[in-house]
């Protein structure tokens, strides 16, 4: 639908004159105490406003959501993009006195956001991507800030199953040299993670202009990158981070790389070989029988 793709704020003032006066409750309380809401049932919510549950369930398909569940997550993406460190610091906090432990609280929320991500994730578009990951002839990878740290992990991984592959960070400026003289042909990755840094979006306007192909790897279908991307797949979570979490995110990137590897066929095992004889003559990883001699001499 046209809503999954507008923020909350001009879904809901697009709705305008529409909603019945009792929606327009609801939609000024979620409006009012988004950071309230976006944690509430549609019993809690309805109790919290005074109406039904029919009436909330009305109002979240006059807004043109197809479940409560949807509307939420869109509350979600609008609650996430405008928190400050110190309001999420606030809900960390709530979910503590609540008598959840610490870790017990932070597995059973990424068991919560894999789950999501075995559900939503778009299989053909995965596909495409993989494709293009496979036959590129160079993949220009980058990140920032929180991002970084997945599109890092992204970059070293498809080294050890295919070549050309760049690491950029998107704060280092110098990343537009390289992709002004990337070779014909090259994609370009970004990894973006809420709260989406204004660096990577003019990233991804550049490689828009330059012509190259994107894909991007994301956490909400909010993210302002995906209008400048050709292909994007979205790791979605369930719910608000104290400073984000790149979990999810890593483990979309795991799959991407394995199908890579698998697409690769017999040039996988020869590129691995390489890297191995590359590994052994200049004693760059830990061996045991080697570590055993030494110990041993000395």
């Amino acid at each position: 639908m046209n809503s999954e793709k507008g923020t909350l704020e001009k879904v809901i003032d697009a709705a305008g004159n529409t909603l019945t006066p009792k929606s327009r409750q609801i939609a000024d309380y979620v409006m009012n105490n988004p950071q309230n809401a976006v944690f509430m049932t549609t019993r809690e919510l309805a109790a919290e406003v005074g109406v039904s549950e029919a009436t909330v369930v009305r109002f979240v398909r006059q807004l043109g959501y197809e479940s409560y569940s949807t509307f939420i997550r869109r509350l979600r993406d609008h609650v996430d993009t405008g928190l400050t460190l110190m309001e999420r610091s606030q809900i960390s906090a709530s979910d503590m006195k609540q008598g959840n432990g610490q870790l017990n609280r932070v597995i059973m929320n990424e068991i919560e956001n894999l789950k999501l991500l075995s559900t939503r994730i778009d299989s053909e578009k995965a596909e495409e991507i993989i494709t293009l990951l496979t036959d590129a002839p160079q993949l220009l990878i980058m990140g920032a800030r929180l991002s970084y740290a997945p599109a890092y992990y992204m970059g070293w991984a498809l080294t050890k199953v295919r070549s050309n592959i760049s690491i950029f960070k998107g704060s280092d400026r110098t990343t537009i040299d390289y992709l002004t003289i990337a070779q014909e042909g090259a994609v370009a990755v970004i990894v973006a993670m809420s709260r989406y840094p204004n660096e990577l979006i003019r990233i991804g306007k550049f490689i828009r202009r330059h012509g190259m192909k994107l894909i991007l790897l994301t956490d909400s279908d909010a993210c302002p990158l995906i209008q400048f991307s050709d292909h994007h797949l979205i790791a979605p979570m369930m719910t608000i981070p104290f400073l984000g979490t790149p979990t999810t995110l890593s483990c979309l990137i795991n799959y991407l790389v394995h199908a890579v590897a698998k697409k690769r066929g017999d040039a996988l095992k020869e590129h691995q070989e390489k890297l191995e004889q590359a590994y052994w003559e200049n004693d760059i990883l830990f061996n045991l029988e080697s570590h055993s001699f030494m110990s041993k001499e000395s």
